[in-house]
């Protein structure tokens, strides 16, 4: 394979409104609106993407049927320092689950549980 094997990833919520709010103030980005929530029962909010550079974007989801948390695909968000991401979980309604911690030649990881349960991870360089 030699593409990014990645190419979508969607992390699904309860109330829209409130992990909206945790993901725009931990990763300091603006989620936009992809779906119209009038439109099948689907609520999509995207992440900010460039799809000429590598790697992967997603949505915040709200769907009858699939319910926040308790699953096992953990997904990594990209930082410069993990750490001051880090930072901004517990003001925004998360919980900081394992402190930035070393991965050795790989950079380091902080892993996080959002305000819908679901657990994400941090990786930067620095």
């Amino acid at each position: 394979m030699s593409d990014n094997p990645v190419v979508w990833f969607e992390i699904y919520v309860d109330q829209m409104a409130r992990a909206r709010k945790f993901y725009e103030a931990v990763l300091g980005v603006h989620l936009e609106l992809l779906s119209d929530p009038n439109d099948s029962g689907v609520e999509m909010l995207s992440f900010p993407a460039d799809m000429d550079k590598y790697g992967a974007t997603g949505a915040l989801v709200r769907m009858e049927g699939f319910p926040a948390g308790g699953n096992s695909t953990l997904i990594y968000f990209s930082c410069e320092d993990c750490a001051v991401q880090e930072s901004r979980v517990n003001a925004a309604g998360g919980r900081v689950q394992r402190a930035k911690m070393s991965i050795g030649e790989h950079g380091f990881i902080s892993l996080a549980m959002d305000t819908e349960g679901n657990m994400f991870g941090l990786h930067s360089m620095n």
